[in-house]
């Protein structure tokens, strides 16, 4: 399935979908270069609960196992008392991830931007996204 666009919110199916929305969005003007499906590192699952602080910081919590992980250098910014949970506009609460990063010329991350994927209705989002102002960044790559 090709994203569907004929509605107020657009939808997808699978990670590809929401790969493309994520290149379609552009946060910031900068084109996606680079699209990581997060995987839990413990167990490999692909559905996760996902909370956000006020300053967009993520942490993404596996369905499957209860692993905890951050997204991006959010471990370095997170506000244990200011965080909530992400919600679909149908209510629901359980994700599909995928980050996408916009590149500089040299190679390093300028922008970090995390989509979701409703797995109740498909209903595709960007959360949060995040200018990146330092050097070296191609470690966040790997921080999906």
């Amino acid at each position: 399935m090709a994203l569907d666009r004929s509605g107020k919110w657009w939808r997808g199916e699978n990670v590809d979908d929401l790969a493309d929305y994520l290149r379609h969005f552009a946060a910031g003007g900068y084109p996606v270069a680079t699209v990581v499906e997060s995987r839990c590192a413990g167990c490999d699952g692909r559905a996760f609960r996902v909370d956000l602080d006020e300053e967009e910081a993520t942490r993404r919590t596996c369905l499957a196992c209860g692993a905890v992980a951050f997204i991006g250098d959010s471990a370095d910014y997170w506000d244990e008392a200011g965080h909530e949970p992400c919600a679909c506009p149908c209510g629901g609460e359980e994700f599909a991830v995928a980050v996408g990063y916009a590149l500089g010329a040299d190679g390093e991350v300028r922008w970090v931007s995390v989509g979701l994927r409703c797995l109740d209705d498909g209903t595709l989002g960007v959360y949060a996204d995040t200018k990146i102002d330092y050097l070296p960044s191609r470690h966040l790559l790997d921080q999906a």
